[in-house]
């Protein structure tokens, strides 16, 4: 492993250890040149998968560039960072057993907005409004017509001050 420090590719294991969840490795590394130490993770890859953009053009499929597109929908919202990396975990896991390795990047985008949706709600119209290249406010009233709200049962409830035209509370 390169260090990323220095670039000495003479660098040591100090200490290994599954990750939470035990989908990866967890690696401790110090640079025998410079002395630094940095962390990587290994994965199991079921098989090499490709993003077909847009444009036609074919990239190699990234999953750490994935997590940081999630990670900005989800900036300065409180959200438990496991449930974060079991929502990536599953969106690879989907795309390594349905696909034969080209990815369409519609679907790749319609996986993610799934997931937060199931996350959060505020998240999902983050991440949504870029992937849809949202132009008009209108565009965002569309996409928030079609999320379900959660306090449906208590807005239809009348509060006490609504069941008497007084208004006085007993």
């Amino acid at each position: 492993m390169r260090c990323p420090y220095c670039g000495s590719l003479d660098t040591q294991v100090k200490d290994s250890r599954p990750t939470e969840d035990s989908a990866a490795i967890r690696r401790r590394r110090v640079c025998s040149d410079c002395g630094g130490r940095f962390t990587t993770f290994e994965r199991v890859q079921l098989r090499e998968l490709f993003v077909i953009k847009r444009s036609g053009k074919r990239a190699a499929f990234d999953r750490d560039k994935l997590k940081r597109s999630i990670d900005v929908a989800l900036r300065k919202r409180s959200v438990d960072p496991e449930r974060v990396e079991r929502m990536l975990n599953g969106i690879v896991r989907q795309l390594e057993a349905t696909s034969e390795g080209d990815i369409p990047s519609e679907k790749l985008g319609e996986l993610v907005m799934e997931g937060l949706k199931g996350i959060d709600d505020v998240a999902y119209v983050r991440f949504a409004s870029v992937y849809k290249n949202f132009r008009e406010a209108r565009d965002f009233e569309e996409l928030l017509g079609g999320l379900g709200r959660r306090d449906d049962i208590a807005d239809a409830a009348p509060s006490p001050a609504e069941d008497d035209p007084s208004g006085k509370q007993e």
